[in-house]
């Protein structure tokens, strides 16, 4: 059963969820250098509890990937590229799904529009922000949100999500202990949302 048989939107928590990553992403950020992104509302305390623990799983999902160089030269990539940077967004966010949509990849993509965000403020384009924020929503309304409420939706995406954080902080070194006590805290607070919506 998706979202939106608990009262909460797919779509919105989504889109939601893509702003917070790139919002959280920009927060080292100048903030003079940082363009006010239009926030994604959502509606309910669930909602917001939601698309709070999401964004922790998927930025430590996105940490595993900094020492990956086939990321790394992806965003590099669209963001040096001088052609159409829809059409080199559009081409990394296929090759990201290429073998087929799955929760960790869907946050892979979440976190490389976060990535790209970082690279075209420091090359000194905060304008393209908004655009790729445009974009990642486009992408994910057009070619995810479909897969999402088949699969019964985000709160489905806890247990899948939580394993792939869980093993990218079982690889880290002893000294991010403070990671898996924010995961665990996170896996709480997923199942107490579960738990409250199922009731």
């Amino acid at each position: 059963m998706a979202c939106e048989g608990n009262g909460m939107s797919d779509e919105r928590i989504g889109t939601a969820l893509i702003t917070e990553v790139i919002e959280e992403e920009l927060k080292d950020m100048p903030a003079e250098d940082v363009p006010h992104l239009a926030s994604a509302k959502v509606k309910t305390e669930h909602e917001k509890k939601m698309v709070t623990q999401l964004g922790v799983m998927v930025r430590i999902i996105g940490d595993r990937m900094q020492d990956d160089q086939e990321f790394q030269d992806a965003v590099d990539g669209v963001a040096k590229c001088s052609g159409s940077k829809w059409d080199k967004f559009n081409g990394v966010a296929e090759k990201v799904f290429e073998h087929g949509i799955t929760w960790e990849r869907i946050a892979a993509l979440f976190y490389v529009a976060g990535k790209l965000a970082v690279k075209m403020v420091e090359a000194h384009l905060p304008q393209s922000v908004s655009e790729i924020l445009k974009w990642t929503i486009d992408f994910f309304k057009n070619k995810l949100l479909d897969w999402i409420r088949e699969h019964g939706g985000w709160i489905n995406s806890f247990s899948e999500l939580a394993m792939a954080s869980m093993q990218s902080v079982s690889s880290l070194s002893s000294q991010r202990v403070g990671l898996v006590i924010i995961f665990i805290a996170g896996l709480s607070l997923g199942s107490v949302i579960t738990w409250r919506l199922t009731r």
